[in-house]
């Protein structure tokens, strides 16, 4: 399955994290979503491929989809602005929750009845499908210099992040259901209420302690709390799903409750996982279509054409028409939500489920997946921008992209920012800023006293045991501490 030298293998896997960057950035330019990009290179590098690289392993394909969602949505979560996602709040709960549920039913008729399968098979079906990625979509949309107006990008990032518990319930249950005959569906009930409480209540709970963990472990190296909350992503999500509850909606609260909290090195943390579900994404979708065999897309493709078109055409739109009927949504706006219903990465994880359980149909159910997801990222995805302005859904001027000063200064003029503390007998302790003399290149930002944070004047004085972030070059640096330390 692996080449046998190490080397070889660490060879091959850098060199298609590499493709998959330039892929990413050449499929932005082009329209197409990068997932799409990461797919076709894991097409490639496999059995069927070029590559010859001979893989077929389920459960390590799931266990990297898990691992790779649940970052993805921290990383999500910890985005996530209430402030700015509480308007839509109601509108995309009922879109995760009802449009889901909604949209599951629909693909699962219309695969009953045009392709054969048995009532559990095809709302199977129904389920894997019916969560959308709109990671893809917003990388279109930035790279195409697309922004929607209104609430439209809120709803659908808020939607995006929040639907695929439900989806994982439906499919997980559907499964069990298939698996034991025996089992009534009216057992899904309990399963659905432990899983949604217990997923939420230890979302929030656990949101909570990491903050208070993250402020009162007090490391000496910085770098150690990436790693502190590189663990507690896996862990939130790996106890929430050991007592029965949904680990993915875990880390996505407990995500948002960060977001919105304030802990120590919050923005670094927060660009480290940008860039960790980035690493996630391009991981998991050359995982993903390594497992696919694309030999046996043609056999399944005029059925999965059939659900990929009924998806799109029918039972998106009806389900966001039906979930937003209570709001003031304008058609305009209803329409560009529901094209905006691209599939992703978790269907095709999904898609896993009915594989590791040995159901006879999931090998067809897989490939059926893989094949709307694709059609859907190449149709609907490179197409966004362009009916978004023929919805004329589009803000008249996109923002134009913005520079971080403060790293501008800290790269480019070597600057550094630097914590130091006033010592007693110190040349600055208990003396005013402005008579201290420090240098034309030092420049004081913030100063702590206690649990007290204040801006710096020039009349404040400074007393023993304050702790004062200075912003120079070395040669300043060296300056300012002589007169602190």
């Amino acid at each position: 399955m692996f080449p046998a030298s190490i080397e070889l293998l660490l060879l091959g896997v850098s060199i298609l994290l590499l493709l998959a960057i330039f892929a990413s950035k050449a499929s932005g330019q082009v329209g197409v979503p990068a997932l799409a990009a990461f797919l076709a290179l894991g097409m490639l590098a496999g059995s069927d491929g070029p590559g010859g690289v001979y893989f077929d392993n389920p459960w390590f394909t799931q266990l990297v989809g898990t691992v790779a969602l649940s970052y993805i949505l921290f990383a999500g979560g910890l985005e996530t602005r209430w402030a700015v996602a509480r308007p839509v709040f109601l509108p995309a709960l009922l879109l995760s929750t009802v449009g889901v549920a909604l949209t599951s039913l629909l693909v699962g008729g219309f695969a009953i009845f045009a392709l054969d399968f048995s009532p559990l098979e095809g709302f199977l079906l129904g389920a894997i499908v019916s969560s959308t990625d709109a990671a893809a979509v917003f990388s279109i949309l930035r790279s195409r210099d697309t922004r929607l107006q209104g609430s439209l990008e809120p709803l659908l990032e808020t939607e995006s992040g929040s639907n695929d518990p439900m989806a994982i319930f439906l499919t997980i249950g559907l499964v069990r259901l298939l698996s034991d005959p025996g089992l009534s569906a009216l057992s899904l009930v309990p399963f659905f209420l432990m899983q949604f409480g217990i997923g939420g209540l230890a979302g929030l709970l656990l949101g909570k302690m990491a903050i208070w963990l993250l402020n009162t472990i007090k490391l000496r190296e910085d770098g150690l709390y990436s790693v502190v909350t590189t663990t507690l992503v896996l862990f939130i999500y790996s106890v929430t799903a050991s007592v029965g509850g949904n680990g993915f909606l875990a880390v996505y609260l407990s995500g948002i409750v960060m977001g919105n909290g304030v802990f120590v090195h919050r923005r670094s943390l927060t660009r480290y996982h940008d860039g960790l579900a980035w690493l996630m994404q391009i991981a998991m979708f050359l995982v993903l279509g390594l497992q696919v065999f694309p030999s046996q897309l043609p056999e399944i493709a005029q059925g999965g054409l059939f659900i990929a078109l009924f998806l799109t055409f029918v039972a998106r739109p009806l389900s966001v028409f039906i979930s937003l009927q209570p709001f003031t949504f304008n058609l305009r706006e209803k329409l560009m939500i529901s094209w905006v219903g691209l599939r992703g990465a978790a269907p095709i994880v999904l898609a896993t489920f009915p594989l590791l359980a040995g159901l006879e149909q999931s090998s067809t159910l897989f490939h059926i997946v893989f094949f709307v997801v694709l059609l859907s990222v190449l149709a609907q995805g490179s197409s966004i921008p362009f009916v978004a302005r023929l919805l004329k859904v589009c803000n008249p001027e996109p923002p134009k992209e913005t520079i971080n000063l403060p790293e501008t200064f800290l790269d480019k003029y070597q600057g550094e920012l630097v914590e130091m503390q006033i010592k007693s007998g110190s040349p600055a302790c208990g003396r005013r800023i402005l008579e201290i003399g420090l240098p034309d290149t030092a420049l004081l930002v913030l100063i702590q006293r206690g649990e007290d944070l204040f801006l710096p004047r020039g009349d404040i004085m400074l007393l023993e045991g304050d702790r004062v972030l200075v912003a120079s070059d070395s040669a300043g640096i060296a300056v300012v501490r002589s007169l602190f330390e």
